[in-house]
């Protein structure tokens, strides 16, 4: 078996090894750490198994739920799986759903290996408790994506896994993230435990959205209160700090998926992909010193729209013109995405090291927020909805009934994490897929497309797979 070990000062610090038998793994302390750092290079850029640099959260996975919503079109010539999904007229021989698909079990594997060996394994009964959880908070976040995106799909939690395993109930796979990230709670806090790695913050913070996601507010607005009474986190005072690389890692960082070769300690490590999809090439063209921005995906006219002229997310969200080495303004026809860009710490705009947040501060707030409107508590709601809103420069809002709020979680979800791979999942959970297409892009929306299709390639080499409604 093939590991990915990472080496670097600050983020899974560990020495490189590859070409390991299983034979004689599983038995240090160093193979435990290994072990769970290989569920953690998955997640970022490097799939070893799959000969390229697609992890989970380098770029497809985020691009899709910005295409298949009102958040994103595509600009991307020769990528008809984009173009499907923006369109939506994918279907279940679609590319970018099979590679979710795909790296998300290949991480799963890896994760479950971690589960169950490292407690077999003669070390510090702290740190052995410590890596086994972390591997289920990751296997409970991979889980999470996959069981929103696809429904009823296999739950395999073993290594020795069926051969054709067949579909669980969806009941069944909530109750296994639910499992799993609940021994995650018993994770180090933040600023206990080495920057990237899974926190007890982080795993409060999922198991809310979970709880949210599953109808069961009460619990959901608990778990998010834990987190936000904890005092480890905190809203930046102006939105753009959020993504400068020297706030990687910081207050409102709850979890985090890195990217960048550690100051070249890592070889093998790409850099992100933020500013290479999301930036213009016309920058390539006219700046000094920038290269390989490629401008694939952009912003809706009806997002940007959107955003009144007082929120200061809309300047640090996106680019209409900018300024070329020779001092002409360069207007641009389309409107791009450059929140990931740090201008001053990053000069060459496509060599990002930033992090991918999968989860923000503000998000625990606005779950906290939603999972009170829906206990009845207006008040409460609108109160930590407006702690996001007055970060952004806004005045207060105050919705009077559970139509209104709704309506401006919306709004307010799709300002605070444009191109973050929130958007569908929101959509979705607030049945408001249909209507916010329709007005994004045309497109009436049928029902199906709130679950997608489980790819047809994964359903043709395993015929216990069932198939979505309309595909």
């Amino acid at each position: 078996m093939v590991l990915s070990l990472y080496s670097c000062s600050d983020f899974l610090e560990e020495d490189p090894q590859n070409q390991v038998a299983t034979t004689n793994y599983y038995t240090t302390e160093q193979d435990a750490t290994a072990a769970v750092n290989s569920v953690y290079a998955y997640l970022g850029s490097y799939d070893i198994a799959g000969g390229n640099t697609a992890g989970v959260y380098h770029s497809t996975f985020w691009v899709t739920q910005g295409l298949a919503s009102d958040e994103m079109n595509n600009n991307q010539l020769g990528a008809p799986q984009y173009d499907q999904l923006n369109t939506f007229s994918y279907n279940a021989d679609n590319a970018a759903l099979l590679e979710i698909w795909q790296i998300h079990y290949k991480a799963i594997y890896l994760a479950n290996i971690a589960v169950e060996r490292i407690p077999r394994i003669d070390m510090d009964a702290t740190l052995r408790t410590r890596l086994t959880n972390e591997a289920k908070f990751l296997r409970g976040l991979l889980y999470f994506n996959l069981v929103r995106m696809f429904g009823e799909i296999p739950l395999v939690t073993s290594e020795e896994a069926p051969l054709d395993p067949e579909a669980s109930s969806v009941e069944e796979i909530y109750n296994q993230i639910i499992t799993d990230l609940t021994d995650a709670e018993g994770l180090p806090i933040d600023g206990e435990i080495q920057e990237g790695r899974a926190t007890q913050g982080a795993a409060k913070s999922l198991l809310a959205k979970v709880y949210l996601r599953k109808g069961e507010y009460e619990l959901a607005a608990n778990k998010a209160k834990e987190v936000i009474d904890s005092n480890k986190y905190a809203l930046w005072d102006s939105f753009d700090e959020a993504f400068d690389l020297s706030s990687r890692g910081g207050k409102e960082a709850v979890f985090s998926v890195g990217f960048g070769d550690a100051g070249g300690a890592i070889s093998f490590w790409e850099v992100g992909q933020f500013n290479v999809r999301l930036l213009p090439t016309e920058l390539s063209a006219n700046v000094d010193g920038i290269s390989n921005t490629q401008g694939w995906q952009i912003s809706t006219p009806y997002i940007y729209d959107s955003f009144s002229d007082s929120d200061q997310r809309k300047e640090a969200t996106f680019m209409n013109q900018f300024t070329a080495t020779d001092g002409s303004t360069v207007n641009l026809n389309k409107i791009y995405i450059d929140k990931y860009w740090d201008r001053v710490a990053d000069p060459t705009a496509a060599g990002s090291t930033n992090d991918f947040q999968v989860i923000r501060y503000p998000d625990v707030l606005l779950t906290y927020a939603e999972a009170e409107m829906y206990l009845g508590n207006l008040d409460i709601a609108n109160e930590y909805l407006n702690k996001v809103r007055t970060r952004a420069g806004l005045e207060d809002e105050q919705a009077t009934d559970m139509a209104q709020f709704i309506n401006l979680l919306v709004d307010e979800r799709g300002k605070e994490f444009v191109a973050e791979g929130q958007r569908w999942f929101d959509l979705t959970r607030l049945n408001k897929l249909e209507e916010a297409v329709q007005s994004a892009k045309g497109i009436s929306v049928a029902g199906q497309y709130y679950l997608f299709p489980i790819p047809q390639r994964e359903r043709d080499v395993n015929p216990n797979l069932p198939q979505n409604t309309g595909y």
